[in-house]
C-alpha cells in the first residue's frame, strides 16, 4: 500500500480532497480484485462514470462508486455477496494491504421500478489515511435486467500510483461507446449534474467523431428496454433548475475547480445536433505558432515533472479540457514579472528542447507561446472561452480511446472508431500475483493479537492492521490455522 504522504502530494497537485484521491486509489485495487475472483469476474461487466475515467478516458472528475451489470441474477443475493466478498476482502489485504473490515460489509438486495432484484452494496475500507475512526465507504450498484447492445470487453485499468503491479488491472466493462450511450439515457431520464458533465466533457474532447451513429444506436436500445423517450435538447428543459441548484452540492468535491453550469448548457445544441446526426464538430486550423514543434500528450504524469511544472500543468490541463481561462504569472525574457489572462491549447517541444504553452491572449485574442520553465503560477478562472484553436490539452492522450476489437454476427469487429477490423479472441488472463486467489486459502492467526486472515499463499508475514479494540497491531508474524479450500 502507498503511504499517506502519496497521496497528499497528488491530491495537492490535482487540487482534490485527500480522502476524495484515496477512494480513487482504493477504488482501483478494488476492481481488481472482483475482476479477478473466479466467481464474480466473468459475470460482473463493469460500467458508468468510474468505468469511464478508470478504463477509457481520463476524465477529471473523480468517481465514488462502482457500477456493475450482474450477468448472472443469482448473485443478487445478501447471503452470496457477503461470502464472495469476505474472500475479496482477504485477497485484497494480501495484495495491497488495504483493509474491508469483514462486519463493515453491508449489501442490500431490493426490487427496482421494473420489478426486478437489483443490488447495493457499502464497502467500508482503511487505506493509506483512513486509519480509524468512521471509515470510509465504496459503494456498489448491482443490476441485473439491463441490456447490453455490444459485447463486453477487457480494458487496462488505470492506476496511477506508486503500487500498481507491473502486469497492472484489467476490467470486463462495457464497450466505449455503450458507456457514452448509457450516459446520454441517463441525462435525459434523471438528468443529474455528473451526467451533464460526463456527456459534455467526453463530447468536446473525446476522438470519437466518427462514433455518433454506433452511439445513437446504444441509446436508442437502452432507450426503448426502459421505455423512456430519446433524449432530447426539448426534454431536458423542465430539469434546468434542478441542474443549476445541485450543480455544486453534486460536482465539487470531484473537481480540482467547478465550472460554470451555463457553458455546459450552452454546448447541448451542438452536441445533439452532433447526436442527431445533423452536423459534424468544427475543425479548427493549428495554432500559428506552433510550427516545427512535437504535441505533448497524454494522462496525468506522462510529462513528468518537467523542471517541476507539474502542478502547473496538470492546472493548465484542466482550464483548457473545460474552456476556462487561465491566470498566469509569467516571468519574461527581461526577467520581469507579469499576469496575464489566456486560453490555453497546447503543450509543445521546439527542436531546442524547450517546452512550450501555446496560447492565446485573452485581452487581445493575440496568440502567444509561453515558455514552461518561466511560468511563476497558473490558476484556473471562472471566465469561459470558446476555443480559436485545436484544444490539444485534452484530459487523454492520443490513444484514449483505442482500437478495442469487439465480434459481431459477420465474424469481424467493429472498433470505437467504426472502422472494421479481423476478429480477434483475448483470454481473460489472471496478473500472477493474483493467481492465489482461486487457489486454496492459508488462514493465519496474529501472534500479538489474534485476529485471523486468509492468504493467498502459504506466508505467515502480516502487514500492519487494526485488532478488534480497533488499535493498530504491528504483529509482523502470524500462526498457521487451517487451510480453506
Amino acid at each position: 500500500m502507498i503511504d499517506r504522504a502519496e497521496i497528499m502530494r497528488l491530491a495537492g497537485e490535482l487540487g482534490l480532497r485527500p480522502d476524495v484521491v484515496e477512494k480513487d486509489y482504493v477504488l482501483g485495487w478494488l476492481l481488481a480484485a472482483i475482476g479477478q475472483d473466479e466467481v464474480l469476474g466473468p459475470a460482473w461487466v463493469f460500467k458508468g462514470g468510474t468505468c469511464l475515467k478508470k478504463c477509457f478516458f481520463e476524465t477529471y472528475r473523480f468517481s465514488e462508486d462502482l457500477d456493475f451489470t450482474v450477468t448472472d441474477p443469482a448473485h443478487l443475493d445478501r447471503d452470496f455477496l457477503i461470502e464472495r466478498f469476505r474472500g475479496i476482502a482477504a485477497s485484497l489485504y494480501d495484495e495491497s494491504g488495504i483493509e474491508l473490515p469483514e462486519e463493515s460489509l453491508r449489501f442490500d438486495i431490493y426490487e427496482n421500478s421494473r420489478g426486478k432484484r437489483a443490488g447495493q452494496g457499502r464497502i467500508a475500507y482503511r487505506g493509506p489515511i483512513a486509519r480509524g475512526g468512521d471509515l470510509p465507504r465504496v459503494k456498489l450498484d448491482l443490476t441485473a435486467d439491463e441490456v447490453l447492445v455490444m459485447p463486453a470487453v477487457t480494458r487496462p485499468v488505470a492506476h496511477p500510483y506508486s503500487d500498481a503491479p507491473e502486469e497492472g488491472f484489467e476490467a470486463h466493462c462495457y464497450a466505449f461507446e455503450e458507456v457514452f450511450g448509457e450516459k446520454v439515457r441517463a441525462l435525459g431520464e434523471r438528468s443529474r449534474p455528473r451526467d451533464l458533465y460526463d456527456v459534455i466533457n467526453l463530447f468536446r474532447n473525446g476522438e470519437f467523431t466518427a462514433a455518433a451513429s454506433a452511439i445513437r444506436q446504444v441509446v436508442t436500445e437502452k432507450c426503448a428496454f426502459k421505455a423512456v423517450p430519446f433524449p432530447t435538447l426539448e426534454a431536458l428543459n423542465p430539469f434546468h433548475d434542478e441542474l443549476v441548484g445541485e450543480w455544486n452540492n453534486m460536482l465539487a468535491h470531484q473537481l480540482p475547480a467547478l465550472p460554470p453550469i451555463q457553458s455546459f448548457l450552452d454546448a447541448l445544441p451542438e452536441f445533439f445536433n452532433w447526436l442527431a446526426g445533423q452536423s459534424e464538430p468544427v475543425v479548427l486550423v493549428a495554432h500559428p505558432m506552433a510550427r516545427n514543434t512535437e504535441v505533448l500528450r497524454g494522462p496525468a504524469g506522462a510529462f513528468g515533472d518537467i523542471g517541476g511544472h507539474r502542478p502547473f500543468i496538470e492546472t493548465i490541463r484542466f482550464a483548457a479540457a473545460n474552456r476556462l481561462c487561465v491566470g498566469l504569472d509569467y516571468r519574461d525574457e527581461q526577467g520581469r514579472r507579469d499576469t496575464r489572462l489566456i486560453e490555453a491549447y497546447s503543450l509543445r517541444r521546439t527542436q531546442a528542447g524547450d517546452t512550450l504553452l501555446m496560447a492565446a491572449r485573452v485581452d487581445s485574442g493575440a496568440a502567444r507561446s509561453y515558455r514552461l520553465d518561466r511560468i511563476l503560477d497558473a490558476r484556473t478562472t471562472q471566465r469561459v472561452f470558446v476555443p480559436r484553436y485545436p484544444v490539444e490539452l485534452t484530459p487523454t492522450g492520443p490513444l484514449s480511446i483505442p482500437d478495442t476489437v469487439r465480434g459481431d454476427s459477420r465474424g469481424g469487429g467493429l472498433s470505437a472508431w467504426g472502422r472494421r477490423s479481423s476478429p480477434v479472441v483475448r483470454t481473460r488472463r489472471a496478473p500472477a500475483r493474483w493467481l492465489g486467489a482461486t487457489g486454496p486459502k492459508y488462514v493465519f492467526r496474529c501472534s500479538v493479537c489474534g485476529k485471523e486472515f486468509e492468504r493467498g499463499s502459504f506466508d505467515a508475514t502480516l502487514r500492519p492492521h487494526k485488532n478488534r479494540s480497533k488499535m493498530d497491531c504491528y504483529g509482523t508474524v502470524g500462526i498457521y490455522v487451517r487451510t480453506k479450500y
